[in-house]
């Protein structure tokens, strides 16, 4: 029996309604997000289907898998080649810590690239198992929604079938972006790039988000030349300025090439490889020229706009605090709705929509201080607000506290780089706005301090925090002196 929500007299009213439908709940996309949103509904007692595309490393718009773009196109073994381009200095820094490494060092990529695939291959299947052991229904194939309780699904063989739910949700997330130019068929995605059969030596790469430094970082790191083409003054545009002129000069300080304020034009094959052209008149020989300009919505083949679900110019689903989109029954989680596009976050809103819809607990996504790194060599993590975020939302004044300084390992390896470290406060009410680090494990430091802002920690508690020595860490809660106060931009009011 199903139970729909009526307005009789102005009041809405549940009138149990005598339609049967083949699912509580069906998923289109069995990323984080979709996975997560059918387990927990399954085990409030849903019946949960869910159709993901067939497995392939590098996805199109008819190819996927189980377990998404995080787990086998994306955080994942992202994060493995980022462990793998880490080893070669940290073996040259180990000589100055008495190891004798006498022959040069040899690196095997194809050794790396088959360990790599061999672990997204097991977490597809761990996916799985984790979907059959909740009594979830998988299904292999590309799902459309053809009316508001209900879903085709196009099977590998081209046989169509249908299936009615009360509730459909999609979480089929987002795709890497190619940019128009002459050319744009000879680059790569982050898709292709994880999965390159041959280590390039020379990588041009268009874009300053964190995919575009991430790779860099890791080309780099395997010894390859690379140059770093973005639009701005600086990479990784949103984060607070500080920590990102302290990234460039990292990167920089890695051998990496940056050229700010610089665009790709166009991309010809040439007889050693790839020759890219710059709106700054520079020309680069390249083996190989990726494109990290950014992610667009997975919503194009889905017929939408049959049904009437509404999206933005973008080709993001719009939806509510709720997930869910115009047309009650239809709701949607992750990238495709491109809030704020991380892993984690999927997951919280898949968790959320569960608890909403299945669990009689109404849920909204909590968006604040929700932390996020760079995998950047040495990365980048940050949690709460920038500096500039801060300023422009206080009422009152902005303490900043900075410290810059040689990481211990560093003084006996002799690598000239800094770890920098960064509070935003509130002065009046001393509440921590905002934590910021670039250096060695400044991810795992900054998890913990997510905790704090989330329990809206003060300055003075971070203060009165004895720390752990001799470690990086310590440092958050040795900052006695602020670098600089900021004034308020806006006039107090009572109002």
């Amino acid at each position: 029996m199903g139970s729909r929500k009526m307005l009789i007299d102005g009041e809405v009213t549940n009138v149990e309604s005598s339609v049967h439908y083949d699912f509580d709940l069906f998923v289109i996309g069995a990323g984080s997000g979709g996975v997560r949103a059918s387990r927990f509904s399954a085990n409030y007692g849903a019946k949960v289907g869910i159709c993901e595309l067939p497995f392939n490393p590098i996805s199109s718009e008819v190819i996927g898998g189980v377990g998404g773009t995080c787990v086998l196109r994306g955080c994942v073994p992202k994060k493995i080649l980022v462990y793998g381009a880490t080893f070669g200095g940290e073996l040259e820094e180990a000589r100055n810590f008495g190891w004798e490494l006498n022959e040069k060092l040899g690196f095997n990529w194809k050794k790396l690239l088959h360990k790599k695939t061999a672990e997204i291959l097991r977490l597809n299947g761990i996916y799985k198992r984790l979907l059959s052991n909740t009594g979830v229904k998988l299904f292999e194939g590309e799902g459309k929604i053809i009316g508001p309780n209900e879903v085709q699904l196009m099977q590998l063989d081209g046989t169509k079938l249908t299936y009615s739910a009360k509730h459909i949700l999609i979480a089929t997330g987002s795709r890497a972006h190619r940019p128009d130019m002459i050319g744009q068929e000879l680059a790569i995605t982050s898709d292709e790039a994880l999965s390159l059969e041959e280590l390039p030596k020379r990588v041009v790469i268009a874009g300053g988000g964190y995919i575009a430094v991430e790779f860099a970082s890791i080309w780099r790191g395997m010894g390859a030349t690379v140059d770093l083409l973005y639009r701005k003054e600086l990479p990784l545009r949103g984060f607070d300025d500080e920590t990102r002129a302290v990234v460039a000069k990292n990167l920089e300080g890695r051998g990496i090439n940056l050229h700010p304020k610089t665009c790709l034009t166009q991309l010809v094959k040439t007889e050693s490889g790839l020759k890219a052209s710059a709106d700054s008149g520079v020309e680069f020989e390249a083996d190989v020229v990726l494109f990290a300009t950014g992610r667009i919505p997975n919503s194009k083949r889905l017929n939408l706009e049959a049904v009437g679900v509404e999206v933005d110019e973008t080709g993001a689903i719009k939806v509510d605090e709720f997930s869910r989109t115009n047309i009650p029954s239809i709701w949607a989680v992750g990238d495709v709705t491109n809030r704020m596009n991380l892993t984690p976050v999927a997951l919280l809103e898949g968790t959320c929509f569960a608890k909403t819809v299945f669990g009689g607990e109404p849920s909204k996504p909590d968006y604040s201080n929700i932390p996020s790194a760079v995998f950047c060599i040495p990365p980048l993590s940050v949690v709460g607000m920038s500096e500039e975020q801060a300023v422009e939302l206080a009422n009152g004044d902005v303490l900043v506290f900075t410290s810059t300084f040689t990481p211990m390992k560093y003084t006996i390896s002799g690598r000239q780089e800094k770890t920098f470290m960064k509070l935003v406060v509130d002065a009046e009410t001393d509440k921590v706005l905002g934590a910021s680090m670039c250096g060695p494990d400044a991810p795992e430091i900054m998890q913990g301090l997510a905790i704090a802002l989330k329990c809206g920690a003060t300055k003075a508690q971070f203060d009165s925090t004895v720390g752990i020595h001799p470690s990086a860490a310590e440092e958050f809660v040795t900052m006695r002196s602020a670098t600089r106060r900021i004034p308020a931009k806006k006039p107090k009011t009572n109002l």
